[in-house]
């Protein structure tokens, strides 16, 4: 069995050794060479050709985030799992990271903890992800609880989904199938995310009409600083969401990590209701919590959207959203990082449409956007 060949880096050697070990703990990984600073990552990465990396955030000279740009300079497509310090310095770093092209993220231990109890911990967290960004796991496989608490097939439409069509969804008029307006859109995204959230927000040319609800797996402090970024690259407010706060058109609210998000009706008004109930596939929040309550709140004028991840998060949901009449959204498996999420919708029949974020983006602003101007969504 070909193994998958792992270069990680970082400055400190103690965490070297942690990060060989537990990783190499795996019998489908080994770490085939370490590098101390990004300087010397760029060299090593031409040097053994990895299939996959580990990047510590916070380096001197070159930090991750500047050995990260720097790599993809040259073409190079390799996964990348930064491995961060859960401080603002760290998290905006990671955050940023993300953005720019990194695959997924992995949070340093505790410098308390024991150097075993580290080395298991890494190994939890970290195995599953290289194995499947490099497509040795299924793409199911259940998300780490870093992620998702803050503690933390090929594209197309799924057997027995509607036809790739504008029509299909609504086209201009802004109405799916028995003419029914879309009033929210729901959004659930992990492994891969906030790029994918970049593009698909970014290709909307002006504020939605509706609110957008935005589950994203991360820890409290990094859903902060995603909702901060992202509000600077789109066209729109970005916001984390607070208990009881009316949920108005033209924002995307976002779910603050280890909360659950909700919607509740009271007077004509939709609030956003905030809670840490149970965890839901080994998330909080979860898009499953999400997308039901939008289901039960809007009926058929909910759209969802499940953007790349691992595990099977909003397959639930999905199945709500449709029951209750609407439509739903899934990432193409081309453009996903890990089409786990999406995935899973897509192979039971739920997906009335599979795309690119940037096709999605347009059929948002086609659907919630009003008068689109120019956008238009390929036909497949």
């Amino acid at each position: 069995m070909t193994k998958t060949r792992v270069l990680a880096v970082d400055d400190s050697v103690p965490m070297l050794r942690i990060l060989a070990k537990a990783i190499g703990r795996d019998p489908e990984l080994e770490v085939v060479a370490t590098a101390g600073t990004g300087r010397e990552a760029l060299l090593r990465v031409v040097e053994v050709r990895p299939d996959a990396i580990t990047l510590d955030v916070e380096m001197p000279e070159l930090d991750g985030l500047e050995t990260l740009l720097a790599l993809r300079r040259t073409g190079s497509r390799t996964p990348v799992v930064m491995f961060s310090s859960l401080t603002e310095r760290g998290a905006k770093t990671t955050i940023q990271a993300l953005l720019a092209g990194a695959s997924d993220y992995v949070m340093k231990p505790a410098s308390s903890s024991g150097f075993e109890e580290t080395v298991e911990r890494v190994h939890r967290e970290l195995a599953p992800r290289l194995r499947a960004l490099v497509g040795k796991s299924p793409a199911g496989a259940m998300p780490s609880a870093t992620l998702c608490t803050g503690a933390r097939g090929k594209s197309g439409a799924a057997e027995g989904a509607p036809s790739s069509s504008v029509a299909a969804l609504g086209g201009k008029s802004g109405r799916g199938d028995g003419g029914a307006r879309v009033e929210v859109v729901a959004i659930g995204a992990s492994t891969g995310g906030p790029s994918a959230l970049s593009v698909a927000l970014g290709a909307m040319p002006t504020p939605p009409r509706v609110p957008i609800l935005v589950v994203q797996h991360m820890p409290p402090l990094f859903t902060r600083l995603l909702a901060e970024r992202l509000a600077r690259q789109v066209r729109f407010p970005v916001r984390e969401a607070v208990h009881g706060e009316p949920l108005e058109p033209g924002v995307a609210w976002l779910a603050p990590g280890d909360y659950h998000l909700e919607v509740e009706r009271q007077g004509g008004r939709a609030l956003a209701v905030l809670h840490q109930g149970a965890h839901e596939s080994s998330c909080r929040p979860a898009a499953n919590v999400l997308f039901r309550s939008v289901a039960a709140a809007y009926g058929g004028a909910a759209l969802g959207v499940v953007l790349t991840g691992m595990g099977s998060d909003g397959l639930r949901g999905a199945e709500a959203i449709r029951s209750a009449g609407g439509k739903v959204l899934v990432q193409d498996e081309a453009s996903s990082v890990v089409w786990g999420m999406p995935g899973a919708v897509a192979h039971a029949g739920l997906a009335d449409e599979t795309l690119a974020p940037a096709e999605i983006g347009r059929v948002l602003a086609l659907r919630v956007c009003g008068d689109a101007g120019s956008a238009e969504v390929r036909v497949r």
